[in-house]
């Protein structure tokens, strides 16, 4: 027995959760564990009470809501993903996750279906990092990588806590961190990319997840005034960074494959001004690659043109890795579940890896996981005008709840 999901009113779903903090450009604006934030989790947890879900919250934030089984003493099927935002997010990323994991939910309340396991379903905080670097750090912590201590106290730009930003807004929790062990994790997200949309495939089955490090770096010059300081005595940190950034690009794009990936995202100048030399540059270095010994050579690179580029401009050079999270391959039989599913749709379908880090790269490592893609327009996320269809969101639903139902029923179907 197979269930139909219901596409129209997942659609709503995504609108209404659209609708807790708005941009002007009609994407998204919920950064972690503010209040934005927090009352999309309070509108999610509303509904999913209403279906007899109970909830559970970690000490670093992470929503666990479970849907019982007929054997409630097993590890649960878990799927979900995450409710913040970019500050200028789009309405997808990350909350169809959550939202069609709620779907699923509703569909089998529909069907007075109860699987064999529970299913879980699971918000992790923070996963954007784009207020508590770095991203993903909530289910890093559940996972090992990160104390909790550590992670309560991160701090935003304006040196609030990440534990005081948890009790303000009400979900500082007490179950322990690593609870609830799972039997599996799914997670479906809009591909980030364009490849499903120029290929004109519908399901990306998600076998891994390309490794990524991330650096602070701080170039210290000497700032001085732009008229009277000849070319070749200035000390010029911005000059620096500009030779930095090209050489890497040029790096980059010399690989025909496309899988070598360097980013410049934040960039700043200490006191800027239109007439003085830049005494200070500080600016973020990301680095990314499929396989991981040309990430280690891709690490070295940066390493050269960083000494290179200050030694031409005579600068001073900090550099530090904040994070690094190496190549993830997914659970064989998670992909196959995923496949299984998508086959069943009649859809067309590719094996794919994903470029962007999503929380499913630190829970594999604790439990079984595999991603679902569905295609984004364009292939733009992180920005206000990042789409994906009705039809999308619904199928990519749809394969969701088949790979769901097919790990919590291990005799198959549902029940």
């Amino acid at each position: 027995m197979s269930v139909s999901i219901d596409g129209q009113r997942l659609w709503a779903s995504l609108m209404a959760m659209a609708e807790i903090g708005p941009t002007e450009n009609g994407g998204s604006c919920r950064l972690a564990l503010t209040e934005e934030d927090a009352t999309g989790r309070r509108l999610l947890i509303e509904w999913c009470e209403a279906l007899g879900c109970t909830l559970r919250v970690d000490r670093v934030g992470n929503l666990f809501l479970r849907r019982p089984g007929k054997c409630d003493d097993l590890d649960p099927v878990a799927t979900g993903s995450h409710l913040d935002t970019q500050p200028k997010g789009g309405r997808f990323d990350g909350i169809l996750g959550v939202l069609a994991g709620l779907e699923v939910f509703r569909t089998l309340h529909d069907h007075d279906i109860v699987t064999e396991r529970p299913l879980e379903l699971v918000v992790w905080t923070n996963e954007e990092g784009s207020r508590f670097a770095p991203a993903m750090v909530a289910s890093g912590t559940y996972a090992g990588e990160f104390s909790v201590e550590s992670t309560l106290a991160r701090k935003d730009r304006d040196g609030v806590s990440f534990g005081e930003a948890l009790s303000a807004c009400g979900f500082a929790g007490e179950l322990p961190v690593g609870e609830p062990r799972l039997d599996a994790f799914f997670e479906l997200h809009i591909e980030q990319g364009p490849v499903l949309e120029q290929e004109g495939e519908a399901i990306g089955v998600v076998t891994g997840v390309q490794g990524m490090r991330w650096f602070d770096v701080t170039l210290r010059g000497q700032s001085a005034h732009a008229g009277p300081t000849p070319m070749r005595y200035r000390h010029d940190a911005l000059a620096a960074a500009a030779r930095l950034l090209d050489r890497l690009q040029a790096h980059a794009m010399a690989d025909d494959s496309g899988a070598t990936k360097v980013t410049f995202g934040c960039l700043e100048i200490d006191s800027p001004s239109r007439n003085v030399i830049p005494g200070e540059v500080r600016l973020s270095v990301d680095l990314r690659h499929v396989d991981e010994g040309e990430l280690d050579a891709l690490e070295a690179r940066y390493d050269q043109e960083l000494a290179a580029a200050t030694e031409r401009f005579g600068v001073e050079a900090a550099s530090e890795r904040i994070w690094a999270s190496p190549v993830v391959d997914f659970d064989a039989g998670c992909i196959e579940a995923v496949e299984r599913a998508a086959r069943g749709q009649g859809v067309p379908y590719r094996r794919m890896m994903s470029g962007a880090g999503h929380d499913s790269v630190y829970v594999s490592r604790v439990a079984p996981t595999a991603m679902i893609f569905i295609p984004c327009r364009d292939g733009i996320s992180h920005n206000e005008a990042e789409y994906a269809t009705p039809e999308h969101c619904a199928l990519g639903a749809q394969v969701l709840c088949d790979a769901l139902l097919e790990r919590a029923n291990p005799q198959g179907g549902a029940q």
